[in-house]
């Protein structure tokens, strides 16, 4: 009886902001700030859970955040440097004490917001978290901003719409045939200047072909990690968000000098996306394939080589391919999800036909990029594994990881950190990609105008 009273007490001092001289109050060990266009998000690291109030002013509009129980300190008052001039949502913030126990954060916006504020308990290398994500009230959609820039690459390279079906090349002869006066209609064309591929023109969507523009090839890539969620740490300090990053960037840069492809970035910046985002993303852009791009630690410093791997129908493929994908589905733990917003991707656990015939897809770009890995490094084991990776859950997008190295291996860590073994690292996906669809021609799909 006198402990429940002395918890309500207790509750009743927090909630009118006084804090009684034997409670010691919460200190912030440190803070971070993650900008990106998607969101920003405001993580505050301590040793207890941080009580806390917040609401939204307008004219102009202000986010205000009071800390119960928090002392101001060193931390919490250079949060306010932190915030960047283009941070595109927060204009400036203050830190300061509002009334003894309480101490307020004001943050100017520059728009209309919808913030998300919310409690994470100790995992990994954090105590607890608060943290804050403030996403636009009226976000871009990912689609419109893909056709906008689709169509600023089309009228530089003066594509016009395609006219009736092309015919698909049936065998790797298309990429091999490297005479252009024997080779079929139907082949891939090397260009020496841009180095690109050009791929026959898909067929129209055939329920409205006058609205549809020339196809694209759409291909999602997924920079594992980000922000709050580090990923893997070599001997030299290496992070693996980093490296997965270069390699993400390389790879689309390379894609958008190839004809009729257009990669799509799932992560532009040092900032964390839930598992499911990156297949919401995805989906979003109505991409035809999704490549999760990662470089993977092991408890072993000898553990070397690439490996790719595709989701599993049933249990994983082996113990090793068990043990990454639970290590890489622990992303959301690690980086932080707001437990309250169902996230609908993960919670799907029956597979349909069509993810059915998704993995099979899976299973064959797999296997193409595999082989131009195997060109350039040593495969681990087998290098093809199945497993529960829930970033590979897409229904609809053929999905495959790739581990590109062990970032724990010094001599493979030495690697990863070499632009040009970067280089070599996404010239091989994109060839293992280029080699897919010249067996496996894309389905046609209706890309949407604005007005639709």
């Amino acid at each position: 009886m006198l402990k429940n009273l002395a918890t309500l007490t207790l509750t009743l001092c927090l909630a009118a902001g006084y804090l009684p001289p034997a409670v010691a109050a919460t200190a912030i060990k440190s803070v971070r700030v993650w900008s990106a266009q998607d969101y920003t998000r405001l993580t505050l690291e301590s040793a207890q859970p941080v009580h806390y109030r917040q609401f939204l002013l307008a004219n102009p509009p202000r986010l205000v955040i009071d800390l119960n129980g928090v002392s101001l300190n060193d931390a919490l008052s250079g949060l306010a440097k932190k915030i960047s001039s283009d941070d595109p949502y927060i204009k400036s913030m203050r830190v300061g004490l509002f009334k003894p126990g309480t101490t307020r954060l004001v943050l100017d916006l520059k728009t209309e917001v919808k913030p998300q504020l919310f409690n994470l308990k100790p995992v990994g290398e954090y105590g607890h978290r608060l943290v804050l994500d403030i996403y636009p009230e009226n976000p871009v959609d990912p689609l419109v901003a893909l056709l906008q820039t689709l169509e600023e690459k089309a009228s530089a390279e003066k594509i016009t719409p395609a006219t009736e079906p092309a015919p698909s090349p049936t065998s790797e002869d298309a990429i091999n045939n490297t005479n252009p006066a024997s080779a079929p209609k139907a082949a891939i064309t090397q260009s020496p200047a841009t180095d690109a591929v050009a791929l026959p023109a898909p067929p129209l969507h055939p329920r409205n072909s006058a609205d549809t523009k020339s196809r694209m090839l759409i291909i999602a890539i997924d920079a594992g990690h980000g922000g709050e969620d580090p990923g893997a740490k070599g001997r030299r300090g290496t992070r693996e968000k980093n490296i997965t990053l270069a390699i993400a960037r390389k790879f689309k840069k390379m894609m958008d000098e190839t004809s009729n492809m257009r990669g799509v970035l799932i992560r532009d910046g040092d900032y964390f996306i839930p598992l499911g985002g990156r297949i919401q993303k995805a989906r979003q852009v109505r991409a035809d394939l999704f490549i999760s791009i990662h470089a993977d630690a092991f408890t072993r410093p000898d553990a070397r080589g690439s490996s790719v791997f595709t989701l599993s129908e049933g249990g994983a493929s082996s113990a090793s391919a068990r043990w990454l994908a639970n290590k890489e589905n622990e992303s959301d733990l690690i980086g932080g999800v707001n437990l309250d917003i169902k996230d609908p991707h993960l919670a799907h656990t029956l597979l349909d036909l069509s993810q059915t015939a998704s993995i099979n897809d899976s299973v064959k770009l797999a296997k193409h990029v595999l082989g131009e890995l195997g060109q350039i490094n040593t495969l681990h084991g087998k290098g093809f594994g199945q497993a529960g990776f829930a970033v590979l859950k897409a229904p609809d997008i053929p999905s495959i990881l790739v581990e590109t190295a062990f970032i724990s291996n010094p001599t493979e860590e030495r690697r990863l950190n070499n632009p040009a073994y970067q280089d070599e690292m996404a010239r091989a996906i994109l060839t293992g990609v280029k080699r897919y669809f010249a067996q496996n021609p894309a389905i046609s799909r209706q890309i949407l105008s604005h007005n639709n």
